[in-house]
């Protein structure tokens, strides 16, 4: 079975919101458009409690974008975000929810990131994407969403190391690119670790 999977596409990613991706209202027609002709659809959303160590706003002389050490591993110090009940956390409007089967959390830990929908960022802890999609009969995702260098990355190569056929849909995801590099590296891992890259 084929899932469509799709990553984080809430408000405060939206343009307007605290941390906007440029661009990532322009992937909502092309995931409604997927939704209507999967077969079953997964959505992941970041649901940060407020005090989430990753926030900048948690950390005394830390400014979004620096990178600080958490756990003694590099954290990008990022503006709050996607907090848990809030509007920005919540998927954006355009959006048809009709039809996702399964909301998978992340970020719920606030001592830990979670760009991945399947892990933390130290792989220490599982979402339960990866139990709910063997429990379906899952064999292959199609990945969409926000952002391409972050959690759709993460999410992609996690998916390749459990063993999933992993298509990304570029036309379909937009990137943070805090580096001009950011983006086009992003992908060439992807592509390396054996995902299919389309437009």
């Amino acid at each position: 079975m084929n899932v469509l999977l799709l990553i984080d596409l809430q408000n405060d990613f939206m343009p307007g919101g605290t941390l906007a991706v440029a661009g990532g209202d322009e992937v909502l027609g092309i995931a409604n458009i997927g939704i209507e002709v999967a077969e079953h659809v997964v959505a992941t959303q970041d649901w940060h409690p407020a005090n989430h160590a990753s926030f900048a706003s948690q950390h005394e002389g830390v400014n979004v974008g620096d990178v600080f050490m958490l756990d003694m591993q590099p954290q990008i110090a990022w503006p709050d975000h996607c907090i848990a009940n809030t509007h920005g956390a919540e998927f954006s409007s355009r959006l048809n929810v009709s039809r996702i089967d399964k909301v998978i959390r992340k970020g719920t830990d606030p001592r830990i990131d979670s760009y991945s929908g399947f892990f933390d960022n130290f792989h220490k802890q599982a979402t339960g994407l990866d139990d709910y999609l063997k429990q379906i009969g899952a064999t292959s995702l199609s990945i969409l969403g926000l952002a391409t260098d972050y959690c759709v990355k993460f999410t992609a190569l996690d998916a390749r190391t459990l063993g999933y056929n992993v298509r990304v849909i570029l036309s379909g995801c937009r990137g943070v690119g805090l580096t001009a590099s950011d983006i086009p590296k992003a992908i060439a891992e992807m592509r390396d670790a054996g995902a299919e890259i389309v437009g």
